[in-house]
């Protein structure tokens, strides 16, 4: 991935290949802050455990939201009223993943610098999601405020099948009491059908590109006429 990227013309400061002052840069060295956010979560009242299955979820709601990353919390596990939940629990390893409670009704609100304003209720654009897994591990959404909080991250580019992430990250962020980036959703770059590129639909890599001969000029040209 490094020797494709930088063959495509990118470069970095910091990385796990360069090193830099914002290390470790593996995920699986990070841990220990990931546990630190949960503790916080958990002791604030923010999370609480779900056994829940998907199948299980799915059972209880008569669609799934169209595009989301997970369907809508029905609330099966989630403790009644506010405050504190299940404080001698630990993450992981018991059958039992921990989901956010977000504040229903409440209005996420951010500018973005590619879409505009962008504005999406808690509670009904998405509901209670999981923050650590069954395995013991952070969610994406965990991990992704955690490591962009502790490198000092004030810009975040990415797709824009991200922006109901970025709804979710922002409540993380604001219940974790850390401040809040500027964001760039970007379109995606689809092929000749339509669909996003994606490892799971076997969408031509970069290196595929780049063994059939292409330039890094005719790459980009080629990505720009699908953006």
């Amino acid at each position: 991935m490094y020797e494709d990227l930088r063959w495509f013309g990118l470069s970095w400061a910091e990385g796990p290949d360069v090193g830099g002052v914002s290390g470790p840069y593996e995920q699986s060295r990070r841990s220990e802050g990931y546990r630190k956010a949960w503790e916080a979560l958990r002791d604030g009242g923010w999370v609480y455990p779900c056994r829940c299955s998907r199948k299980d979820i799915l059972s209880n709601l008569a669609a799934p939201h169209e595009g989301d990353e997970e369907p809508l919390y029905p609330g099966t596990c989630r403790p009644p009223g506010s405050g504190p939940s299940f404080p001698q629990e630990e993450t992981g390893g018991d059958g039992a993943a921990w989901r956010f409670r977000v504040p229903e009704g409440e209005r996420v609100i951010f500018l973005d610098g590619n879409l505009g304003e962008q504005s999406f209720e808690a509670g009904r654009d998405f509901g209670d999601f999981v923050v650590w897994r069954r395995d013991g591990l952070p969610s994406y959404h965990l991990a992704a405020v955690v490591d962009d909080a502790a490198m000092g991250i004030t810009e975040v580019v990415r797709g824009a099948d991200l922006l109901l992430s970025t709804a979710r990250q922002i409540l993380l962020l604001r219940a974790l009491n850390l401040p809040v980036p500027a964001y760039f959703h970007c379109p995606l770059i689809r092929d000749e059908n339509g669909r996003r590129l994606a490892k799971r639909h076997a969408s031509l890599s970069l290196r595929v590109l780049r063994e059939q001969g292409m330039t890094p000029e005719e790459v980009r040209a080629l990505l720009e006429t699908r953006g």
